[in-house]
């Protein structure tokens, strides 16, 4: 894929999408994981965060997995910050949840996941940070 096609890629899917899950967000307000989300809520998105404990993370429910995020909520990405190993099950419950995009963060890289999430029909950008692109395109 060419730099001008990625980049109408990404920028297509910034503005389309409205509501991103961050998978791995910690309650933290250091890590880059919060700054993204924070980040992103700044600029209109909704963030459901997923990560196995927690009550809230920026005044939103924290879920410990994807299906358990309401059906109601129309999740538009997924945006990954775990080890690139643990991305598989992270796909797989994408695809099953009807998600568009998934997202994986710099440094995070799964060929096989990514390309079965494909197959599925769904989006996949890897190793990108979602707000660095943002900020960049929007």
């Amino acid at each position: 894929m060419k730099d001008e096609e990625l980049k109408q890629i990404l920028k297509q899917i910034l503005k389309s999408s409205k509501t991103v899950a961050v998978v791995g967000i910690s309650p933290k307000e250091d890590r880059p994981s919060y700054r993204v989300a924070a980040y992103l809520q700044s600029k209109g998105y909704r963030i459901i965060p997923v990560r196995p404990d927690g009550d809230t993370i920026l005044g939103e429910t924290v879920y410990p997995h994807l299906m358990e995020i309401p059906k109601e909520i129309e999740i538009d990405v997924v945006d990954i910050f775990r080890k690139s190993e643990e991305v598989p099950p992270i796909a797989e419950e994408a695809i099953r949840r009807g998600v568009k995009i998934i997202w994986m963060q710099e440094g995070v890289i799964h060929q096989k996941a990514g390309e079965e999430a494909e197959r599925a029909g769904l989006k996949v950008v890897m190793d990108r940070c979602i707000k660095k692109e943002h900020e960049k395109f929007l």
